[in-house]
């Protein structure tokens, strides 16, 4: 089930910090990183959904919606705008990412590699 995670989060008057490890802020094992930056006014990524890889996605500058499309035909619109909040994906969740904020940076967790058979693009 698609759901906003709560990252831990240190605060700090110099600044806070957030981190994920082995067992603390992801729900699976993290093989692949990979982020999103400087995607211009009005462009939308992604646009696909993976046949088993889990996903967790972290706003970690600015800000962007990732608008999810149920197989019922429900869709659902997460703004992502704080770097200690991740949203997670199940395998076969459909999802695309829109309305980047001026330097909108989106961190993408992956449970497995890349592997271009591995996207549903339909």
């Amino acid at each position: 089930m698609v759901h906003l995670i709560q990252l831990p989060q240190i605060m700090d008057p110099r600044g806070n910090l957030t981190f994920l490890q082995n067992g603390v802020g992801c729900p699976f094992a993290v093989k692949r990183v990979f982020w999103t930056f400087n995607v211009p006014g009005g462009s939308v990524r992604g646009g696909r959904a993976y046949k088993t890889q889990q996903e967790l996605i972290v706003a970690i500058n600015g800000a962007f919606d990732v608008v999810v499309s149920e197989s019922s035909g429900t869709k659902s619109r997460y703004r992502l705008d704080r770097g200690n909040v991740g949203l997670f994906l199940p395998s076969g969740t459909w999802r695309r990412m829109e309305a980047f904020s001026t330097n909108g940076i989106g961190l993408h967790l992956m449970s497995g590699l890349f592997d271009a058979g591995e996207y549903i693009r339909e």
